[in-house]
């Protein structure tokens, strides 16, 4: 795949690895608050106009970002599993999602910044590169974060403002 990007171009960086993990821990800090402000029952029961849950929607998430940056590790291809186990506790989703933040910053200190730009075919089915497989990690979990919003103010639950990418 041709990604249009010069060698000379690969040298040049405008956003440092470091910053873009920062940048990604940001959105899932604010995905976790999102899932904070859900009722547990509406979490796991509650759509519209026959979307998935969100806990359906998280449990995506999770399938993604934790096992493609092991994948981009490990270069063992994962197949993508949506059905993780959280028996109905939005406790348990906390606790994986937690988990999962701290495998992606595991496995991220192991990504060496010359393979941003390899080509790789994340879950064996998307062609593309290290980054690009990242950036899609990163635009998934905002659109589907996107549907949480419009479900809690559909319950009239104000959902955490969407600059509130705060990890602390």
């Amino acid at each position: 795949m041709n990604t249009g990007v010069s060698s000379t171009e690969k040298v040049a960086q405008v956003i440092l690895s470091s910053e873009l993990l920062a940048h990604w821990q940001g959105h899932r800090a604010l995905t976790r608050k999102l899932i904070e402000k859900f009722p547990e029952k509406d979490f796991f029961e509650y759509s519209i106009g026959g979307m998935r849950t969100f806990a359906e929607i998280v449990q995506e998430l999770l399938s993604i970002g934790g096992p493609g940056t092991k994948e981009i590790v490990t270069g063992v291809t994962t197949v993508q599993n949506e059905h993780i186990a959280h028996g109905n506790s939005k406790q348990k989703v906390l606790e994986l999602w937690d988990k999962e933040t701290k495998e992606i910053n595991e496995n991220w200190s192991k990504i060496n910044i010359s393979r941003f730009h390899e080509e790789i075919k994340s879950f064996g089915l998307y062609e593309g590169t290290v980054q690009s497989a990242i950036l899609y990690f990163i635009d998934n979990e905002i659109h589907h974060r996107g549907q949480g919003y419009v479900y809690l103010r559909s319950l009239n639950i104000e959902p955490p403002m969407f600059w509130d990418r705060n990890t602390l």
